[in-house]
């Protein structure tokens, strides 16, 4: 579970991040570093082991009403998660912040409109010059029609309003892919997604092979949005993407550096539009289970972000 968690039609100019497009990959390949947990790894640390670029940077949520700001209660600026992401660009990275997440106030469900929502995901772009957003809905979000109308709604505004930016939308799965509810929306309502990504653990119980069941989730998604939007195959694996869980998983799944490879020669050889996986937080070894700090199986710091890290796009 990832507890390890206006005016709707005003024109909104983003300043400037002050760093360079991606290469091929780059933002496809962001793990999810989370600021409020698991004694966050410094980025730099990571950056330098393993090559990556690009961090998902984990959680915004509602303040009261409708306001965002990270984890509910960090400020949106000027706080460690602004500290991180200076931190990261000086190095020649950037970030994805991501919204939701299994637990606390979700904007998604406090902003009472799809125009309040669309301006509070443009008072984060806004702030920091952003080039993609996360949007992870899960738990009660998810399961109300109301709230995922909204943030399909919500999305049409903000890509309206700043053309170019990436928009991903994570979400859990079944072993065999996801429900159509939202994707179903988003396709009627003319919301295009540049990756619609699957978290596919957690399915339930030791022993299973990981790297494959994985696998066949990721093909239900293709076929669940090559069907919503009329997509070609080649077309479907380009909008879709991965989030892995790495080690232990809370239902005591265990996935593998190896699981890690098999989902990347999936990857590569489809060129889904992500890969990612929870957490950058967790890849370091410890064993006994999973935990905040640690994956739970023997391992290397950073062997499954260096792994990821190889994705090409």
């Amino acid at each position: 579970i990832w507890t390890c968690t206006g005016a709707a039609n005003q024109k909104w100019t983003a300043p400037s991040g002050g760093t360079t497009p991606p290469g091929p990959g780059a933002m496809a390949v962001a793990p999810y570093l989370y600021n409020g947990w698991g004694s966050p790894p410094s980025p730099t640390t990571v950056m330098n082991a393993t090559g990556v670029k690009w961090f998902t940077l984990a959680f915004v949520l509602s303040n009261g009403y409708c306001n965002p700001q990270w984890d509910g209660g960090r400020p949106l600026t000027g706080g460690v998660d602004q500290q991180t992401i200076n931190t990261v660009r000086s190095a020649g990275g950037d970030v994805i912040p991501s919204f939701g997440g299994w637990s606390g106030n979700k904007l998604e469900s406090s902003c009472g409109s799809a125009g309040e929502l669309a301006a509070a995901y443009q008072k984060v772009i806004n702030a920091y010059g952003l080039k993609a957003i996360d949007i992870d809905i899960e738990a009660a979000a998810y399961d109300s029609p109301t709230v995922q109308q909204r943030t399909v709604d919500a999305l049409k505004t903000v890509r309206a309003n700043n053309p170019g930016i990436k928009v991903y939308i994570t979400f859990g799965t079944g072993q065999n892919g996801p429900d159509n509810s939202l994707i179903s929306k988003a396709a009627a309502s003319g919301l295009t997604v540049d990756s619609w990504t699957i978290m596919p653990f957690n399915f339930g119980g030791a022993g299973q092979n990981m790297g494959q069941l994985t696998l066949r989730a990721a093909e239900g998604l293709k076929n669940t949005v090559k069907s919503a939007y009329g997509y070609s195959d080649d077309q479907a694996y380009r909008h879709t993407g991965i989030s892995s869980m790495n080690g232990i998983t809370d239902n005591g799944e265990t996935v593998t550096v190896n699981d890690f490879r098999t989902i990347l020669g999936y990857a590569q050889q489809r060129h889904l539009a992500r890969l990612t996986f929870w957490s950058v937080n967790r890849d370091r070894p410890c064993t006994g289970g999973g935990a905040d700090t640690c994956s739970g199986v023997s391992q290397q710091p950073w062997d499954f972000t260096r792994v990821f890290a190889q994705y090409t796009g």
